[in-house]
């Protein structure tokens, strides 16, 4: 019997400490993808290495993991409130 294998789709919530601030992201590869997020590029997360995973969630598709993503980047405000209100910021 053969198995199979399924490839899954993460998305994720990256904090930094310094920036006080949260990211969302999508990827095949976490992992990886944290490595890159804490080098230095240009973009959101570039400017600070100290970027940690504080949740992430699979998906059988990157069209399921896109749509989720969608959902967390429009709750990311409300979310924040609920959870650090000392660091809310409007």
């Amino acid at each position: 019997m053969r198995g199979f294998f399924v490839m899954a789709h993460f998305i994720y919530i990256l904090y930094s400490e310094s920036k006080d601030n949260y990211y969302v992201g999508y990827s095949k590869n976490p992992k990886e993808r944290l490595s890159k997020h804490n080098q230095n590029h240009k973009g959101f997360t570039g400017k600070t290495r100290d970027w940690e995973v504080v949740y992430n969630e699979a998906f059988p598709s990157k069209k399921t993991a896109y749509h989720r993503e969608r959902q967390v980047k429009q709750a990311m405000p409300e979310i924040i409130e609920d959870t650090h209100p000392e660091s809310y910021r409007e």
